[in-house]
């Protein structure tokens, strides 16, 4: 059996939480592809080493003096390799490449992923020479050794399909396999990143390419609840959840796990766990094809803020042809994309995140759907949430949307939406941001406790 692990930020952070993740790997001989993230932070005061890498990125784009920085960076990397007694010439070689990247072209579009992905890449050598000096020989291989390309898509990277086959060459190898989470190469050699977060993905790529048995992602948290605990006090614990089902709570604000590291090991029929590194004993969260016990109707709730709405009506809309291509040709060509789109026969919602928006965007798709559709109305609307009901339980109970939809009226949350797909693993609620966690707490109430 063989077992693809990837170790987060905070289970790098620092020599103590290192110390934990080297007797987590040699209490599994199955442990043999490790995945690791950019030193995190080591208290709630603390600054991530990614965003670290991008002050550095930013100081040296504007032409500042980055050594001030760069010392800072370096430290971090310092202070763990002394406190694991490794040899000075890690900390040499991490300072190396550190300094380097402020011989990088500015204006090359690779460079700020080429920064950010140090963070790391210097991990993994760090960790690496760790395992080594503690007796589990270890080997740092990089992604472009080990064999993920990428598509030239920068801080969006997509892996192209004949990685899968290169990376099978890595069960070839003795030691324990040490990869840089969060990037991958292009053909031409430059370094892309995938969007933030992104270890995961890494993680569950290397799985699906050296064709493992299961997929243990570290993090600092016993497993995945069945709603956010900062919202719900001790909410449930999610023991088993379906892919279908994560892809869900991933995509509705669930940050445990990043969502597109869920399609690899899926493809490949491989189990993911989401484990604790400061309980490694507890069983944490599995996620599966399917479920192998009985399962509840609803697994988890998840919400999500930061989204808009453009609204249209017109009479007569469901008589004109190509309504709706118009409207995703207009929001294509300002570089807009859609998450859900709600219809009725004279009206259509447009659900979009704020991210892709701003008032001169806005502008823009009004004026030029206005002249194309000549609607009767046509407005954005803005400070909107998404709450996300979820599980395939749902296909076999009746009255489920129903009760849903009392727990937010007795609430007095109003729904300005709401959708459910055909698959019917999920129901989505539309409110106005201000009632995102009084709906949250309502669903909770009705189907946990």
């Amino acid at each position: 059996m063989s077992k693809v692990v990837k170790f987060g930020g905070s289970s790098v952070a620092s020599a103590a939480q290192l110390k934990k993740v080297v007797e987590i790997i040699k209490s599994d001989s199955d442990r043999k592809f490790v995945i690791v993230s950019a030193p995190g932070k080591r208290d709630a005061s603390d600054t991530k080493v990614t965003d670290l890498l991008i002050a550095y990125y930013q100081t040296y784009k504007a032409g500042k003096s980055v050594g001030e920085v760069q010392d800072q960076i370096v430290e971090r990397y310092a202070e763990i390799a002394r406190e694991l007694e490794l040899d000075d010439e890690i900390i040499r070689e991490i300072a190396y490449s550190l300094h380097e990247l402020a011989t990088l072209d500015k204006e090359n579009r690779f460079t700020y992923d080429t920064f950010l992905a140090a963070g790391e890449d210097n991990s993994a050598k760090l960790v690496a020479a760790f395992f080594t000096k503690a007796g589990l020989p270890a080997r740092y291989v990089s992604p472009e050794d080990a064999g993920i390309f990428v598509s030239e898509e920068p801080s969006n990277a997509r892996l192209l399909i004949e990685s899968y086959d290169q990376l099978n060459y890595l069960n070839e190898l003795s030691e324990i396999v040490v990869i840089p989470g969060f990037f991958g190469v292009t053909k031409k050699g430059e370094v892309c990143t995938f969007s933030r977060g992104g270890s995961d993905i890494t993680g569950s790529i290397v799985a699906a390419g050296v064709k493992a048995d299961l997929y243990e992602n570290f993090t600092d948290v016993d497993g995945i609840f069945a709603v956010n605990p900062k919202i719900i006090e001790n909410p449930e614990a999610i023991h088993e959840v379906t892919f279908r089902e994560m892809r869900e709570l991933a995509y509705s604000g669930f940050s445990v796990l990043h969502d597109e590291a869920l399609v690899p090991a899926f493809r490949a029929g491989i189990s993911i766990v989401i484990k604790n590194t400061n309980n490694p004993d507890h069983p944490g969260t599995r996620i599966v094809l399917e479920h192998s016990e009985n399962f509840a109707p609803v697994v988890g709730i998840a919400s999500d803020n930061g989204f808009s709405t453009l609204n249209l009506s017109k009479y007569l809309l469901n008589r004109e042809i190509g309504f709706g291509r118009k409207i995703l040709l207009v929001l294509e060509e300002f570089g807009v994309r859609f998450e859900h789109m709600p219809t009725g026969i004279d009206d259509i919602s447009v659900i979009m995140r704020d991210a892709f928006l701003g008032k001169e965007t806005e502008k823009l798709i009004l004026d030029k759907l206005a002249e194309t559709l000549h609607p009767d109305v046509l407005n954005f609307e803005h400070n909107l949430s998404i709450v996300m009901l979820v599980g395939e339980g749902m296909r076999e109970h009746i009255g489920v949307t129903a009760r849903a939809a009392k727990a937010l009226s007795d609430s007095n949350v109003n729904i300005r939406m709401l959708s459910q797909g055909a698959s019917e693993y999920s129901i989505m609620f539309v409110v106005k941001s201000i009632d995102e966690e009084k709906a949250v707490q309502a669903l909770y109430q009705t189907f946990f406790w």
